[in-house]
């Protein structure tokens, strides 16, 4: 189950990708996009994780357990994300089939 909600996961966040790529073509870098959503997730997961611990220090198991759980799903989000691969038109454009070649070589 966890690995089809993975694949769901990526697959939204491909198409929201592509419908900001087609709506916004020479306005929008995805890469800075991703860049800037994994930022905000991780400080995300870092204060749910906080809030995890406060109420685990309050007694309220439950609460941690709720914040605990939320952290992860973010956590699971993130390594979602991370693994996206977003084309960079600028240096695909610049370098046409070179890139591939540049990156195999470092």
């Amino acid at each position: 189950m966890t690995q089809l909600h993975d694949l769901r996961l990526r697959l939204l966040v491909q198409q929201e990708s592509e419908r900001i790529a087609d709506s916004q073509p020479d306005e929008l870098d995805l890469s800075v996009v991703q860049a800037r959503c994994l930022c905000w997730l991780a400080l995300l997961a870092e204060a749910h994780e906080e809030q995890a611990s406060d109420a685990e220090r309050r007694g309220d198991v439950e609460q941690a357990m709720g914040w605990f759980a939320d952290a992860m799903r973010l956590r699971d989000v993130i390594n979602v994300v991370t693994t996206i691969e977003i084309p960079l038109p600028a240096a695909s454009a610049d370098h046409g089939g070179d890139l591939d070649e540049d990156v195999q070589a470092a």
